[in-house]
C-alpha cells in the first residue's frame, strides 16, 4: 500500500489533554507496549508547565507523530532530555522525525538551552542515520539493558541504548542541518572493524588492539526488525556482539562520531565510526 499523501504537515505544541491522550495511544501503536508502560497524559501536563517540550506532527487534523522532552541537569548545566519520538508506520522515511527534532531544537534554544540528550537502540540503522548522519549527535556512553524488560515487540533482544548528546550550537550540528557535511563512506574501508557483518549476515568479532588506534568501526545488520521477525537467535547474537564491542571500545576512551550505510554484495550494512575522545569539540 502506498503511503498517504500529506494534506498539510504541521508541527506545533501539544497543549490540550485530549491530544495528550492521542500521544498515549500512539505510544501503544508504534511500540506495541502494554498500558502500564505508557507515559501518561497526566504526567505530560505538569511537565510542560515546568519546561517540558511536547510537539506533535499533524497531517491535517490527524496526529501522525510526536516528540517529548523534559529539562534536566548535566554537570550543573540545564539540558533537555528527549525521552520519546514516535511516527506512525505509514508516515516513516518521509522526514517527519527529522522535522520534529528540528522543531524541538528551536524550542530548546528559545528556552536558553543548548544541549539535548537522548538514547536510541544502536542496532537500529535508520535511527542511527537520522541521529548521527543528519542531526550530528555524538555517542559517549553505552547503557546495557537500560529499560530492563518491556512488553514491546522491539525489545526481544533487550533494551541496550546508546546515550547521545546534541550540541545545538556547535559547528558540527549546524553543518549537518545545513546539509553541507557529508559522511565519507569510502573512509570506513580503511578503519579496522571490531565487529563486522559476515556473508550470512552473522556478526564476526575481531580482536582489535585499542592502543595506538585513533579510529575503530562497529558494523550492524541492515535491518534489525527483519531479524527480530525471521531469525531471533541471530538478532540476539548481534546484541551480544555489539554490546561487547561498544562497552569495551568506549571504556578505552572512544566515542561514536559517524555512521554510514555501506553497499556490500547486494546488502547495505551499517557502520559506526568511533574516534578516540580528546577534547570537547564534538
Amino acid at each position: 500500500m502506498s503511503p498517504p499523501n500529506f494534506q498539510s504537515l504541521d508541527i506545533r505544541d501539544i497543549e490540550e489533554i485530549s491530544e495528550m491522550r492521542t500521544v498515549e495511544e500512539l505510544q501503544k501503536e508504534v511500540w506495541g507496549i502494554d498500558d502500564r508502560e505508557v507515559f501518561p497524559a497526566l504526567a505530560m501536563m505538569p511537565m510542560r508547565e515546568v519546561g517540558g517540550v511536547l510537539l506533535g506532527a499533524f497531517d491535517g487534523d490527524r496526529m501522525i507523530g510526536f516528540v517529548f522532552g523534559f529539562p534536566g541537569l548535566e554537570k550543573d548545566r540545564v539540558i533537555l532530555h528527549s525521552d520519546m519520538l514516535a511516527v506512525r508506520s505509514e508516515y516513516r522515511s518521509r522526514g517527519v522525525g527529522y522535522k520534529l527534532k528540528l522543531a524541538q531544537r528551536e524550542k530548546a534554544l528559545a528556552q536558553g538551552i543548548d544541549t539535548i540528550t537522548w538514547t536510541f537502540d544502536p542496532l537500529q540503522a535508520l535511527n542511527a542515520h537520522l541521529n548521527i548522519s543528519k542531526l550530528g549527535v555524538v555517542g559517549k556512553s553505552y547503557r546495557v539493558n537500560y529499560y530492563g524488560e518491556t512488553t514491546s515487540f522491539l525489545h526481544r533482544t533487550g533494551t541496550d541504548r546508546l546515550w547521545v548528546t546534541w550540541l545545538l550550537q556547535s559547528e558540527r550540528v549546524k553543518e549537518r542541518i545545513a546539509g553541507s557535511s557529508v559522511t565519507d563512506t569510502s573512509a570506513f574501508a580503511e578503519i579496522p572493524a571490531v565487529v563486522r557483518v559476515g556473508e550470512n549476515e552473522e556478526p564476526i568479532s575481531t580482536e582489535q588492539e585499542h592502543s595506538g588506534r585513533q579510529s575503530l568501526a562497529i558494523e550492524i545488520p541492515e535491518n534489525l526488525n527483519t531479524l527480530l521477525k525471521e531469525n531471533l537467535d541471530l538478532a540476539i547474537r548481534w546484541r551480544e556482539a555489539t554490546r561487547n564491542a561498544f562497552t569495551k571500545t568506549m571504556a578505552a576512551g572512544f566515542v561514536v562520531t559517524e555512521f554510514c550505510r555501506m553497499t556490500r554484495e547486494g546488502r547495505k550494512p551499517g557502520a559506526y565510526r568511533l574516534n578516540r575522545y580528546v577534547d570537547q569539540t564534538f
